[in-house]
Order: structure tokens, then sequence, then C-alpha cells
């Protein structure tokens, strides 16, 4: 009886430490720049100003989750990634196609492609870091900086309030 009563104790004073806890907050916006790393000979960060110097491209696209035709502004994801010296072209074969490219959210959301997918020499997959939708700067709660991938069937894919792009190579 008297471990039971320790028990129920032990499981109240358990569950009153854990109600004290706050909730982890969630992210309202992004980081004003965002980090390219990994492997890569020239890790950078990218600045909002660093983007809008770099080739730009203007794509629409349907966002499945919005119901709706939206306009993105911004620069391809593989021109990021050649400059901060990623193969690209004819040097993605053998070991290099095992590697991958993972970009992480402000809100902790993370999604993976194959570098192979943003190569312009295998597919034309036009993914996007975009800086403004419908000719106005990305809202506080996408931006300041979204990946887009505009020829997936839905957008699982799109990355909100981007904060880091990270090149690794799956082990042998």
């Amino acid at each position: 009886m008297r471990r039971i009563a320790f028990l129920a104790t032990l499981l109240a004073a358990c569950s009153f430490s854990f109600a004290q806890q706050p909730a982890p907050a969630k992210a309202t916006s992004g980081p004003s720049e965002f980090k390219i790393g990994g492997a890569v000979p020239t890790p950078l960060r990218v600045t909002a100003e660093d983007l809008k110097k770099m080739p730009r491209k203007t794509l629409r696209v349907d966002n499945a989750h919005a119901k709706r035709t939206e306009v993105y502004e911004g620069v391809p994801l593989e021109v990021l990634l050649q400059k901060a010296g990623v193969p690209q072209g004819e040097q993605v074969r053998g070991p290099a196609m095992t590697s991958y490219v993972l970009v992480e959210a402000a809100d902790d959301y993370h999604v993976i492609f194959s570098l192979a997918e943003l190569d312009s020499s295998f597919q034309d997959s036009e993914v996007l870091m975009a800086d403004t939708m419908d000719g106005v700067p990305l809202p506080t709660d996408q931006g300041p900086f979204k990946l887009v991938a505009p020829h997936e069937k839905r957008p699982a894919r799109w990355v909100r309030m981007v904060k880091s792009i990270t090149v690794g190579r799956v082990a042998n």
C-alpha cells in the first residue's frame, strides 16, 4: 500500500513539473540570413541583400495548399549551391550521386533533396530560394526566405523561414 502511495505521489510530482514547463515557442519569422554548409568547399552566409544581387528568376506556380496561383521571385537553389562550390553537371557522378541537400527552417521543418534533383543537367527542377511573392517581400510567417519546388505535385518540400542548407553525402 505504501508503494502505491509513493508511486501516486511521484506521478503527481512529475505531472506538476511537466505542467510548469512552457511549450516551445513556434517561430513566427525566419532569420535575416541563411547559411550553406556541410560538405561544401566555400561555406556561405546569405543575407537578403546578397540574394538581391544574384541572378534572379521569376516563377508562376500553383500552390496546392493555398489553392491559388502565386508568383515567386528569387535565386535558383542551383546557383546558390554553385556559389558554395558544390559539384554540378559532369562532376555529379559516382560517389557524388549519393550527395544530398538538407534544408532546415526556423520552425524545425526539414526536407531533403538529392543533389542530382537540383542540377539542371539532370532535370529542370527550378527549385527557387524566393524572397518575394506576388511582387512584395514574403510575409513574416513565410520568410524572409522560402524554398519553392514548383514542379512537385504537393508542396511538401516547400520550406518557409529557411535558416540553413547543409550538403552531405551518404556513407558507403
